[in-house]
């Protein structure tokens, strides 16, 4: 009996752990390594996973825990800043009639479900460690390691985020760039009547929303123009984002007296990307946030990067010939789906930063969402 292939899989997030999991489930040798000792198991507040974000979980075998851990919900509601609603509108299930159409869920624990599906996968794992790609041919990939160790690989697969370093070691010259806005958040207890995702357009920030993670817990944000890093100490994060909070209604007063402890609160930049082309070199692919990057004003990063995941797995439990025509299937695949996802992203939030007000957000959202519906 000939010997499985080897896969090495660069980074630990949602999109290397699930490549993982599908991979091992085929039968082929896999190495994950994280350049993060922890694994990146606490970093984190909440995150909104849509219906085909769910459909890929389930198919990776952790929907029970998910829904377990989750707070799911079909709707979302357009408040103004005082927090009076004007609209409800019911989501899209894009996952299907048998699944939320969203939910929402603490991100150190969705990480945690997927770690431990990596761990029962069977396959080996090596934290605190990153690579160098020292050649290829077209067999496969040679690298060494961070620990000085050396090995040798039918395939890697580069799921190592946004700021992949092996996306530049493999001659993609594509880097995220800053779309003009910037998120505040933090975890935080849930208000009683919080059950969806309210949004609330105007006032001091551009959005101020918040989703329930579970039955006791929330995430909350408020997005504004993005300002230089080095200019806000972190000591004064919940001063800054509390300031911004303690503007809106609803909810809101309640949700902004947790709003205390600065080492609680995360600051990111909105950043853009989509590699075009291609997403692979030889025997080195991309996938999840190293190929692309939206805004996260339709909630879609995880859910395209554990898509990225299982199209590319298929492909390859599939077929016999791992060479480029099997690569850019993926790519193109994968590429009429992302890319109208990443413009309308970016989209949406320029029209807030041009202060449109006319804007035709609910119809591309809508749009948009309905798109992802059919299978990835």
């Amino acid at each position: 009996m000939s010997n499985p292939r080897t896969v090495l899989v660069i980074g630990g997030g949602a999109a290397g752990n699930a490549a993982t999991v599908f991979l091992r489930r085929a039968g082929l040798r896999v190495d994950l390594i994280e350049a993060k000792d922890d694994w990146n198991a606490t970093a984190g507040s909440g995150i909104t996973l849509q219906g085909n974000a769910l459909r890929v979980l389930r198919e990776l075998g952790v929907w029970d825990q998910v829904k377990a851990s989750g707070f799911g919900f079909g709707s979302v509601g357009i408040t103004t800043p005082d927090g009076t609603v004007l609209h409800v509108a019911r989501d899209l299930r894009t996952g299907g009639d048998d699944l939320p159409a969203t939910l929402g869920m603490q991100r150190p624990q969705l990480q945690q479900i997927l770690i431990d599906a990596v761990r029962a996968s069977g396959a080996t794992v090596r934290l605190g460690t990153t690579a160098e790609i020292l050649g290829q041919d077209t067999d496969g990939v040679a690298i060494r390691f961070s620990d000085g160790s050396q090995g040798r690989y039918d395939l890697v697969i580069a799921a190592d985020g946004l700021a992949s370093s092996t996306r530049a070691a493999i001659g993609i010259g594509d880097k995220p760039e800053p779309t003009g806005m910037a998120i505040w958040r933090i975890a935080a207890p849930r208000p009683a009547g919080v059950i969806r995702t309210d949004l609330a357009y105007g006032g001091p920030a551009y959005i101020a929303g918040y989703c329930p993670t579970s039955n006791t817990t929330i995430y909350a944000y408020v997005v504004e123009a993005n300002r230089d890093r080095a200019s806000i100490p972190p000591e004064t994060y919940a001063d800054e984002m509390r300031r911004l909070a303690s503007a809106y209604g609803g909810f809101w007063p309640e949700i902004t007296q947790h709003i205390t402890d600065p080492a609680k609160v995360n600051y990111t930049w909105f950043d853009r990307l989509l590699v075009e082309g291609s997403w692979h070199r030889g025997r080195v692919v991309l996938i999840g946030d190293a190929a692309h990057c939206c805004p996260p004003t339709l909630a879609q990063g995880a859910a395209l990067s554990l898509e990225d995941a299982w199209v590319l797995t298929q492909l390859l439990t599939a077929s016999e010939s791992w060479d480029d025509a099997l690569f850019q299937a993926y790519y193109e695949r994968r590429v009429t789906r992302v890319r109208p996802v990443v413009e309308a992203s970016v989209q949406i939030g320029q029209w807030q930063l041009d202060g449109v007000r006319d804007a035709d957000v609910p119809g591309l959202m809508g749009r948009t969402m309905t798109m992802l519906r059919e299978l990835p």
